[in-house]
């Protein structure tokens, strides 16, 4: 492969020694990482998402499964139909729903994004508009921790032109997508208006921008203290700022994405269910963070929790896992 793009070895050591699930979509971003990953001898499977909005979408369905076969792949292929209101939100949620099923099933340790350098700029200038904060800035990292396996970016730091290079150098054939066009969507118009140009003029300025903020994003995230199963423990912090970053993160590795509404119910009430779906609860001294679920406890276990100080809301969780009370 002429013109390769070039990887950080963090990311390299830690997907050579994977079992990696690629997303693909057929467009010029996950296409380059195929080939790229091929080139690099990294093992992978392909796992696409039809949603069937497009007029080639089912071209870039058997795209993928020519390139699957052609290169021994296993691909992945689910299809569906979204309502149009809310469309990018809930087209989220299915994607990392389908992902998170393959990945369990079949036992992956990495899924692997084709997020690029261009994408993390995007990101940057939408939070700069709504205003936020150093770590909320810095955005997506070429590693995160979820639940049960591990979400690698590893074209972070490549810009998009580099990328267009590399497909037309090597004669890659990709899909274009229409949509990335529309500026009714406020990603495409940062992208289209702003982004995309200034990425063209400075990107070497923009990369080593991030990682700076990445090495502060590091030193401002607090660390969990504790964690059994998916029960999360971190200090509680006199500075909410500082509590809902790790919030958040922990959130992330549970499958929940916080909207400002949550973050603001969160530090409002200090005890919550964000999406149906978390438990967060604050002690005098600790934040607790698990699934929530309901579930009839015995009368002891409860009373052993309250002398205890842990919070109803984080009690049924820790009863079903048979979690000791410390």
């Amino acid at each position: 492969m002429l013109q390769l793009p070039k990887l950080s070895f963090s990311v390299l050591k830690k997907i050579k020694k994977s079992k990696n699930l690629l997303a693909f979509s057929a467009g010029s971003d996950s296409s380059a990482l195929f080939f790229i990953l091929k080139a690099l001898h990294v093992e992978f499977d392909i796992a696409l998402l039809n949603y069937q909005t497009k007029k080639q979408s089912l071209e870039e369905q058997e795209y993928a499964k020519y390139l699957a076969k052609k290169f021994n792949k296993k691909c992945y292929i689910f299809t569906c139909k979204l309502k149009t209101s809310n469309f990018e939100h809930n087209a989220r949620e299915v994607r990392y729903n389908f992902f998170e099923q393959i990945i369990e099933k079949h036992s992956y340790n990495t899924l692997l994004t084709a997020h690029h350098l261009n994408d993390k700029l995007e990101w940057f200038l939408m939070q700069l508009s709504r205003g936020a904060g150093a770590v909320e800035l810095s955005g997506m990292s070429e590693i995160e921790d979820s639940e049960y396996y591990k979400t690698v970016r590893p074209l972070l730091h490549v810009d998009k032109k580099e990328i267009l290079n590399f497909l037309h150098v090597n004669k890659i054939k990709y899909f274009l997508d229409s949509s990335n066009s529309d500026k009714k969507h406020f990603r495409n118009k940062i992208r289209e208006e702003f982004a995309s140009s200034f990425c063209k003029q400075f990107s070497s300025g923009i990369k080593k921008s991030f990682e700076y903020l990445e090495y502060d994003k590091k030193r401002l995230l607090p660390r969990e203290i504790s964690r059994e199963k998916k029960l999360y423990i971190l200090n509680r912090n006199e500075d909410d700022l500082l509590n809902i970053r790790g919030i958040d993160r922990v959130v992330k590795k549970l499958g929940v994405l916080l909207s400002k509404s949550s973050r603001d119910e969160i530090i409002k009430t200090k005890n919550c269910v964000v999406s149906s779906r978390v438990a967060i609860a604050f002690s005098f001294d600790k934040i607790y963070i698990c699934p929530a679920i309901t579930i009839t406890m015995d009368k002891k276990f409860k009373e052993t929790c309250r002398v205890a100080k842990i919070p109803p809301k984080i009690r049924p969780y820790m009863y079903k896992e048979g979690i000791s009370i410390l």
